[in-house]
């Protein structure tokens, strides 16, 4: 297994995965322009955020995206976990860990990062099993939603 940043050569199976994850957690359908756009215009803008990926075999079986929240009572920044999707074929082998540890590893090369935190839809009870065997914790903060 390789952990590693994602490049352009993974847009198209990063947009593939984000769709498979939101028509698996959500039951939506993003459409293709949209996401590849989306995906792509995020690799193009770094100080954004960033994908990483997990390649098993040569094969792109799992990604992530992170994002940025300054906090102000922190003076520092949460990287925020988001669009974690792990092909059906390699669930159960420790995928998300693996990239969860090297999210982790980057931070800790920075003085800037206060943090990390992921939203996970309610149902999902195995990702948030998961995400609290690798020690994060839930937390008292219900997130709220309104569409420009």
């Amino acid at each position: 297994m390789e952990i590693r940043y994602a490049n352009l050569a993974d847009a198209d199976t990063i947009a593939r995965f984000n769709q498979a994850m939101a028509l698996e957690t959500e039951d939506k359908i993003l459409e293709d322009e949209v996401i590849n756009t989306g995906v792509r215009a995020l690799m193009e803008n770094p100080r954004d955020g960033f994908y990483v990926v997990a390649v098993v075999d040569g094969v792109l079986a799992a990604s992530l995206m992170v994002t940025s929240e300054w906090s102000d009572w922190r003076n520092g920044f949460f990287w925020w976990i988001q669009s974690v999707y792990v092909d059906i074929d390699y669930r159960r082998r420790g995928l998300f860990s693996a990239m969860y540890r090297f999210v982790k590893n980057e931070a800790a090369k920075r003085a800037d990062v206060c943090g990390f935190r992921l939203y996970v839809e309610q149902a999902n009870v195995s990702a948030q099993k998961t995400y609290e065997y690798l020690g994060l914790e839930r937390t008292a903060y219900v997130l709220y939603e309104e569409k420009a």
